[in-house]
């Protein structure tokens, strides 16, 4: 890590405007967007059944909270960095095999891959393609963070119990102190939201939005 470690007894460290990132995981039409090839290509139960749901309970509770963070980082001067599942090709060839496996191919440069427009990143704000389920597998981001002097990660995104857990417990891993905002990350059910909080407790310091913006200045 460059520079200090700003803690090497305890996870629950406020926020320090200077050492810290804002990363919102996978928050992108492939998902959230109607048009998104998702719930566009889901069978029709499943669509109702499950993704409808979870993007208009994303849109109405999580997605206020995002945009809060966001502005509550750029005000701060805090770095905002954005993942999104996108292949380096068009057919996908460079994924993961999990990600072979399951089908998932979003393609480089499509509609799926923009991160969605409620949060559509600034034009200097970084933007890491990835195509694994953990940002840290398939980007440089380990790279790229220690060369800005980070030495917390403030995590936003979804699925909580997917790429967001594995960004967390990879993060951890790594040295990185990690604050996840628990309302302003999602998955598919208030169920299994719940399970991956608990999951990942021991990995993260488990703040709100409101906590957050308190700390950056901005509550």
């Amino acid at each position: 890590m460059t520079g200090p470690f700003l803690s090497t007894t305890s996870r629950d460290i406020a926020i320090q405007k200077d050492r810290a990132v804002l990363l919102f995981i996978d928050v992108q039409n492939f998902c959230l967007h109607p048009d998104g090839t998702e719930l566009r290509e889901a069978d029709d139960q499943t669509r109702t059944q499950v993704y409808q749901p979870f993007v208009d309970r994303f849109t109405r509770d999580v997605l206020p909270n995002m945009q809060a963070l966001q502005q509550g980082a750029r005000k701060a001067g805090v770095e905002v960095m954005y993942t999104t599942i996108e292949s380096l090709t068009r057919d996908g060839r460079d994924r993961s095999l999990d990600y072979k496996i399951t089908g998932f191919n979003v393609p480089k440069g499509s509609f799926d891959a923009q991160v969605i427009d409620g949060i559509a990143p600034g034009e200097d704000e970084i933007v890491l393609p990835k195509s694994s389920s953990s940002v840290f597998v398939s980007t440089h981001i380990d790279y790229v963070l220690r060369n800005l002097g980070t030495a917390q990660l403030i995590i936003s995104g979804v699925l909580t119990d997917q790429c967001v857990e594995s960004a967390v417990r990879d993060a951890c891993d790594l040295g990185y102190l990690v604050s996840l905002v628990t309302d302003a990350c999602a998955t598919h059910t208030e169920e299994r939201q719940a399970a991956s909080l608990g999951a990942i407790k021991g990995y993260c310091r488990q703040v709100t939005t409101a906590q957050i913006l308190a700390e950056l200045g901005s509550g």
